[in-house]
């Protein structure tokens, strides 16, 4: 019998956190009869007096939400890490470690209206939430090692709040997941004298089965060793480290391409697509080594699988063993580069 990738089972490895997955095509042919979600499909009203993002509203802390045009950022009102906090005391004991951190959580608004997303604005409005992005890196990356700019969107990923916003937590660790990142690309560049996400998108480019858009500066596909089922990745053509090295054409060109992603995302299931979404880049703070093996990338996680209604679950085998999918990531690329580029409620 002749391997197909589309139809019998193996596994893939990925390069970036030496981890392997398992793939299982042949399980889409399953029925389901398991959990479904509600389908949100109403983009609810453009200002609610209730919701503390909408510009003039008071937010629980008692602060007054500013009447803000673009973007506008502030210090979450209940932040996961503190600036300024006793450190615990050392132990000896390797069962038992414990260390102190510091960090800030902040809060960006993306736009004033609650009713669009980022598949619904502007090129324009686009491009102001990433120069608001490298603004917030550029001022915390002077004190903090790491900064994660991360979205949650959707009820189904645990976003409580109906309004276009991020988050932004800066620590004075590097988390494990950059940790992980960093390890391996650095092996990388040691063994093989190129960044590896640099070779990774010349081959892909090569390859254009994993492909879903790509513009003059910037290609998004879904990576050969994705776990979630519609999981992608914006890359850039050539090497940038953080994404303060972006050019202002960049940034438009970025734009665009975020901006069809998410389309396409929406127009898979006719719904407004939940994802968690978030940016990998070269640590920063004061102490920052080396770091020409980091290439700047973009992840976004969306949980979606068959329909609006059924998400991909991590338990059983992937809690206790290891990651596994059904959809091949080719399958998957192809789906998504099929759907138009014009959103489906235009």
């Amino acid at each position: 019998m002749e391997f197909n990738a589309s139809e019998h089972p193996h596994k893939r490895y990925n390069p970036l956190k030496g981890e392997w997955i398992l793939v299982s095509p042949h399980r889409m042919k399953r029925p389901w009869d398991g959990q479904t979600e509600t389908v949100h499909s109403d983009m609810g009203p453009e200002f609610d007096p209730t919701n503390p993002l909408c510009p003039g509203v008071v937010r629980s802390s008692g602060i007054l939400t500013p009447d803000y045009k673009s973007t506008y950022v502030f210090t979450n009102d209940f932040p996961a890490m503190l600036e300024d906090t006793p450190s615990p005391p050392q132990s000896d004991d390797p069962l038992f470690q414990i260390e102190g951190v510091k960090g800030t959580c902040r809060v960006m608004c993306f736009y004033p209206k609650s009713n669009v997303t980022i598949a619904l604005m502007s090129i324009n409005d686009i491009v102001n939430v990433i120069s608001s992005w490298i603004q917030q890196l550029e001022e915390l990356g002077k004190t903090y090692t790491w900064v994660q700019i991360f979205e949650n969107k959707g009820t189904m990923m645990g976003c409580s709040n109906h309004h276009p916003h991020c988050q932004i937590w800066a620590c004075s660790f590097l988390p494990n997941e950059p940790r992980i990142k960093d390890i391996h690309q650095r092996e990388y560049l040691e063994k093989y004298g190129r960044p590896m996400l640099m070779d990774y998108v010349d081959r892909e480019l090569k390859a254009k089965i994993r492909i879903v858009t790509e513009n003059q500066h910037w290609v998004v596909l879904v990576p050969f060793w994705a776990i979630w089922p519609y999981e992608t990745m914006v890359l850039p053509k050539r090497h940038i480290k953080r994404m303060n090295e972006i050019t202002e054409h960049e940034k438009t060109t970025l734009a665009s391409v975020m901006k069809i992603l998410t389309i396409k995302y929406d127009n898979m299931f006719k719904t407004s697509f939940p994802y968690s979404m978030g940016w990998h880049g070269a640590p920063t703070g004061p102490n920052c080594e080396n770091s020409d093996h980091w290439v700047f990338h973009g992840i976004y996680l969306p949980p979606l699988l068959r329909s609006a209604t059924v998400k991909k679950f991590i338990s059983g085998f992937e809690l206790l063993a290891q990651c596994q999918r059904d959809l091949t990531a080719e399958q998957a690329a192809e789906r998504l580069r099929l759907q138009s580029d014009i959103h489906y409620l235009q």
